[in-house]
Order: C-alpha cells, then sequence, then structure tokens
C-alpha cells in the first residue's frame, strides 16, 4: 500500500496556485469590486478564463459573489472570511516580487 503524507503546500497551491487566482484575490484585499472593474485589474486574463476563476474561489469558499437585482444585472466580488484569511501571504509575494524586480534592474 502507498502511503500518501499530508503537505499543507500542496494543499493551498491547489486553491490558489494558478496563475490567475492569486491576482484575483489580491484586488479584493482593498474593497469589493464590479465583475468588469476586477477583470480590467487583471491584465490578460480572457473572459473566459476570469469566469472560471472566479467561480472557482466561489466554489472553494475564498470569494463572494453578491447579484444586484438591477438591469442589467451588476455582479461584486468580494474576499469572505476565509479569503480574508490570505491577506498576509497574498502581501508578502507582492512585497517579495517588488524587491525582487529591483535587484534585477
Amino acid at each position: 500500500m502507498i502511503s500518501t503524507k499530508y503537505c499543507p503546500l500542496d494543499y493551498t497551491m491547489n486553491l490558489i496556485g494558478t496563475k490567475w487566482k492569486p491576482l484575483v484575490l489580491f484586488h479584493l484585499l482593498e474593497c469589493p469590486l464590479r465583475s468588469g472593474v476586477l477583470q480590467k485589474k487583471v491584465p490578460g486574463i480572457s473572459n473566459k478564463m476570469f469566469t472560471q476563476t472566479v467561480r472557482e474561489l466561489e466554489k472553494d469558499g475564498l470569494v463572494d459573489r453578491k447579484i444586484f437585482p438591477v438591469v442589467p444585472p451588476r455582479v461584486e466580488y468580494d474576499l469572505s472570511e476565509r479569503g480574508k484569511s490570505l491577506e498576509g501571504i497574498l502581501r508578502s509575494l507582492d512585497e517579495w516580487g517588488a524587491q525582487d524586480h529591483q535587484q534585477r534592474k
């Protein structure tokens, strides 16, 4: 029988380890954003990938989606409490990227 060990990093990376998820989560740290505004903050993401990404984040309980009953429908995304718990990780990644970019100039 093969023994599989639980790896916390593997668990975390399965939740947020795609190209787009950390970017979407990072942009929601400050405040809830309307769908179109959020998508524009993530350069290069297609409509299909944006929709897939926010759906997966919502399914995993990291993002909350609120639909406003207006015409046309307005959708807003916000971090859930679980998503907010990633703030330290996301800000650390942002800081590391800024420092590394400066050192490589």
